[in-house]
């Protein structure tokens, strides 16, 4: 008897620290929500059973309809890992190997003859991404493109290396492989996910959307913070992210997608491990977080607002998905946050610190740059500031620290002086020079 109660105390007790990290969890997010420094949705899937899942702020701000644990989400990128293991698929099925040549489909491209299908996942072409290394496409991202406008595009693009040499990423590889899977089944990369993914994992809120968000459907539109408000981001067509960028789903969705992929359910084993073979940093569609001795698998994405991650530590079956909606703080960030609670890791909540109002006075002004052609004006409204780029809209800066101000979901950090700002981005550093 005494032994039972024993036990009987120790799952209590265990029970009542697995609620305290995820009420913890929680209260991490409403903070950032409270905040406007997020709004979005996450849940922690360990092995077939989801632990948390919950979503903050809005589907829609405009209508007022508060997002919930089924509102579905753009999810970008993640895409890719979908359409990599209709690939695999297709490849089981000896319609398509890891050697096959473009020019099998494409012959037109340029060095279609020396691109693989192995190539094309993993980001080895030297095909121009149409996305980030086309302005003509990236100022029509709203309007339709057809498959043969899209082919015709990427056929004109010069190659920017020899096929095989080296990793950069191109959405173009995977929109092309988006098109490999319609010739190959006769049937639209719409279909193909749901009847090869959505049904077989049993994804009850995946799909490929063929019309715009519809928030009556629980379909959330994405947002940027302004200084006062969520203002809402314009959508892109989809069909110019397609099978590299265009998916709807929900968190839940992702972890549950994960899980059935690394159980065999989607592809063999064998298949999996080559999907799992990290060449550059970069696999057929799955890269590796580290966290800690922990090595996760999953993929980022991001489109207009949207910012979504999930990962997958086959170890401990554990799945973690977070979609963003609303940006306005750096979800990587978030990440560490999430898993450093989860794992009973310290993880002190950012301080988000607001200025005397005279003393950002100082930094007002309009700024220019012998660097780039463009002017930033900084104002501050209610005691933050707030900058904002020629022909952009404005955006809310975050203080750090002396002098220094961020806004994360840019990646973009301002060090003002005296009459002057470096601003930091990616790497580069620009200065400005009040007017």
């Amino acid at each position: 008897m005494k032994k039972l109660l024993l036990l009987f105390v120790f799952a209590i007790s265990t029970f009542t620290f697995g609620q305290e990290k995820f009420e913890k969890i929680d209260s991490l997010l409403t903070y950032l929500n409270s905040n406007n420094k997020f709004m979005g949705s996450l849940t922690i899937r360990e092995g077939e059973n989801v632990v948390f899942n919950k979503a903050y702020g809005f589907a829609d701000v405009e209508k007022g309809i508060k997002a919930d644990r089924l509102t579905k989400y753009k999810i970008g990128s993640i895409t890719k890992t979908f359409t990599a293991v209709i690939i695999m698929q297709l490849i089981e099925e000896k319609k398509l190997t890891l050697q096959t040549k473009l020019n099998r489909f494409y012959p037109k491209i340029p060095n279609a003859e020396k691109i693989s299908i192995y190539d094309l996942l993993h980001h080895r072409t030297g095909i121009v991404d149409y996305l980030n290394g086309d302005t003509i496409t990236g100022q029509n991202i709203y309007r339709l493109h057809t498959k043969e406008e899209m082919i015709n595009k990427i056929t004109a693009y010069q190659p920017l290396f020899e096929p095989g040499t080296k990793h950069e990423y191109s959405n173009s590889n995977y929109s092309l492989l988006g098109y490999i899977i319609e010739s190959i089944t006769k049937k639209s990369y719409a279909e193909n996910v749901q009847n090869r993914i959505s049904k077989k994992a049993e994804l009850t809120n995946t799909y490929f959307p063929q019309e715009k968000i519809n928030s009556a459907n629980n379909e959330s539109y994405s947002y940027m913070f302004n200084g006062e408000t969520w203002g809402k981001i314009e959508e892109w067509d989809n069909s110019i992210a397609y099978s590299a960028g265009a998916i709807i789903s929900t968190p839940a969705d992702l972890t549950r997608f994960m899980y059935a992929l690394f159980e065999g359910k989607l592809v063999k084993p064998a298949s999996l491990e080559q999907m799992k073979e990290i060449k550059d940093g970069y696999g057929k569609a799955l890269v590796q977080f580290p966290f800690g001795e922990r090595r996760f698998y999953g993929h980022t994405g991001g489109i207009e607002s949207f910012r979504a991650v999930v990962g997958y530590y086959p170890t401990e079956k554990l799945g973690v998905s977070l979609i963003v909606n609303g940006e306005n703080f750096n979800r990587n960030d978030i990440m560490i946050g999430i898993l450093s609670i989860y794992y009973k890791m310290p993880f002190p909540f950012p301080v988000f610190t607001k200025i005397d109002a005279k003393e950002l006075v100082k930094y007002t002004g309009t700024y220019a740059s012998k660097d780039l052609p463009l002017k930033i004006t900084v104002t501050e409204k209610n005691g933050e500031l707030l900058a904002q780029a020629t022909g952009q809209s404005a955006f809310p800066l975050t203080f750090k620290k002396e002098n220094t101000f961020v806004f994360t979901g840019a990646g973009i950090e301002m060090v003002f002086g005296d009459n002057t700002f470096v601003l930091n981005q990616g790497g580069m550093k620009f200065n400005f020079t009040k007017e």
